[in-house]
């Protein structure tokens, strides 16, 4: 999806962020401190939702300052801007947000005032998280993160602090503290990312509405995927795709 990218204009319109936002973002974790942020996910109603939620300057403390639909609309905005903060989505048109991370190496690695990657993704599988954190972002929460802690994750990044959701941490410290390579599997290297994340979600009992619900896509787009990943994988119905994830540790 590309829904053009610019400068925010305000708290947007009420939209269903797909996050369980509680009371919403309230005083800001720090009276009067300001963060500049780049909102970059290729669902503009995700955009629309977390700019309500998060980007009420004088109560949160948080100046949406542009947005991003896919790689390269991230990379110009981010340029353009130079925000302290990037909420970044993995999977994105172009490349995904390790592209992004790699296109933005050098104001990731500025001396002075370096753009710090916050990743905001419905994903929590390892690869994901372990790749981005490879990639230079400085944290990693999924979307079902509250809108206050959400507020709170933007300013702990820009004091330079990681930030995870529970568990994801784990991933992180067992990636780092091994020396090996893993293992390459060609067969989930067929997937696309977004069947990935179709597939777990079929593996952990969603049905087609929840997962067209959680991913903001249709119904009839999550059949199709769920059709290639089991033509992909030489399948035959879901039971044997719950199975195959189960096998590999992927639910």
């Amino acid at each position: 999806m590309s829904d053009g990218t610019g400068a925010a204009t305000g708290s947007g319109a009420d939209a269903d962020t797909g996050t369980d936002t509680g009371a919403g973002a309230g005083a800001a974790p720090g009276a009067g401190r300001r963060v500049r942020v780049v909102l970059v996910d290729d669902h503009r109603m995700f955009r629309t939702g977390v700019q309500a939620e998060i980007g009420r300057t004088e109560v949160t403390g948080v100046e949406v300052v542009g947005e991003a639909a896919d790689v390269d609309q991230a990379v110009t905005v981010i340029t353009a801007t130079r925000p302290e903060v990037v909420l970044l989505d993995v999977h994105l048109p172009g490349g995904g947000g390790v592209e992004v991370l790699r296109r933005c190496a050098s104001l990731l690695g500025a001396p002075e005032d370096p753009v710090r990657f916050l990743a905001l993704s419905v994903s929590d599988a390892a690869e994901d998280v372990i790749g981005v954190i490879r990639g230079g972002a400085r944290g990693y929460v999924t979307k079902t993160i509250t809108g206050t802690d959400l507020v709170d994750s933007v300013f702990r990044v820009q004091e330079g602090d990681a930030v995870f959701s529970p568990r994801l941490a784990g991933f992180v410290l067992d990636a780092f503290a091994s020396t090996d390579a893993p293992p390459v599997d060609e067969d989930l290297d067929r997937l696309t990312q977004r069947e990935r994340e179709v597939l777990r979600l079929i593996a952990r009992g969603y049905a087609y509405k929840e997962i067209a619900k959680q991913l903001y896509i249709s119904v009839k787009t999550v059949e199709s995927h769920v059709s290639a990943v089991l033509r992909k994988l030489q399948l035959s119905n879901r039971h044997e795709l719950t199975r195959w994830a189960t096998a590999r540790r992927l639910v």
